[in-house]
């Protein structure tokens, strides 16, 4: 059952009186002390911001004692409510979600009618505009939760997916696994390689696949688990999967790669800080999610 409503907001404004010449941008950040800059920039790429009743977008316009600067707070007309999706971020280029485990990032062939967050999204977007359309730029698992970008042009997806390596600045996984591994931290390097039976295997020479590197720091560990910070090189298929199991630690709840059934009914694998070049802005944006609070509850101590 789908269960994503796009309901009508109620338009709520505050406006603002210039005492003193400043730059929009500056001006924001003073009565917005709460947001970041990106977020910012965002309520002027939407529109949500007029200086003397008149949309600006440009974040250094100029502003002149008494000028009156209305902010539009509710950010548009729909917004988007899904059990699985929330919306990170938002502006003409591309949009960054956080979604919930269980949940196809993408449509696979064999799965080609089932909800995905490629769906929502553009169901989304269709609402707002019939013209608007939504192209991939990367995945993740379905078992995985946490955040994942999507284009909204052509242009915006090539952009990013032909220099990806050099647009992505960090992306960060939370992975709980199966006892604790003996290194502290360590780098995992082999090369994958998808079966039949799309089950990926790892072997260590150059023909056997493509290469995968994975480097771990352990957070915290009990006698039962241990909470990895764990970054990618390489953005293979199941790859921090694959190479926690190569270690003798699969991730809790991952029994395609051998673990046990998860003690918290899900697997442990979060993405939780993506980072990246923006493709229109050229500004490095990074966001960040908690770790989900199941993962926790694992480490804590029990009187």
């Amino acid at each position: 059952m789908r269960t994503n409503r796009l309901a009508p907001k109620k338009e709520k404004q505050t406006t603002l009186r210039v005492k003193e010449p400043i730059e929009l941008m500056a001006f924001l950040a003073i009565h917005f002390n709460g947001k970041s800059h990106t977020a910012l920039k965002s309520m002027l790429s939407h529109k949500q911001v007029c200086v003397n009743g008149k949309v600006v977008s440009q974040f250094n316009h100029p502003l002149q004692p008494s000028d009156s600067v209305t902010i539009n707070t509710t950010g548009g007309k729909y917004e988007l409510k899904h059990a699985k999706v929330k919306i990170v971020f938002e502006d003409d280029a591309l949009i960054v979600i956080e979604k919930s485990e269980g949940l196809l990032a993408v449509a696979t062939d064999d799965r080609q009618d089932e909800l995905t967050a490629f769906s929502i999204l553009s169901a989304y977007l269709k609402k707002k505009d019939p013209r608007n359309r939504l192209f991939i730029v990367h995945r993740i698992d379905r078992e995985t939760s946490g955040l994942i970008m999507f284009a909204k042009s052509k242009e915006v997806q090539l952009r990013l997916q032909d220099n990806w390596h050099e647009n992505v600045k960090e992306r960060v996984y939370i992975a709980v696994v199966e006892g604790v591994p003996d290194k502290e931290e360590d780098t995992i390097v082999s090369y994958l390689r998808e079966s039949k039976a799309f089950k990926i295997h790892s072997g260590y020479r150059e023909d056997e696949g493509k290469e995968a590197i994975t480097h771990y720091r352990i957070m915290r560990k009990n006698d039962a688990y241990a909470m990895l910070k764990v970054e990618l090189e390489t953005g293979r298929k199941n790859q921090i999967r694959v190479h926690m199991q190569e270690i003798g630690h699969p991730i809790i709840g991952d029994k395609k790669y051998g673990a046990a059934p998860s003690p918290i009914g899900r697997i442990g694998l979060h993405a939780r800080v993506l980072a990246f070049v923006h493709p229109v802005t050229h500004e490095v944006i990074r966001f960040e999610t908690p770790i989900p609070k199941k993962f926790n509850a694992l480490f804590v101590e029990k009187n």
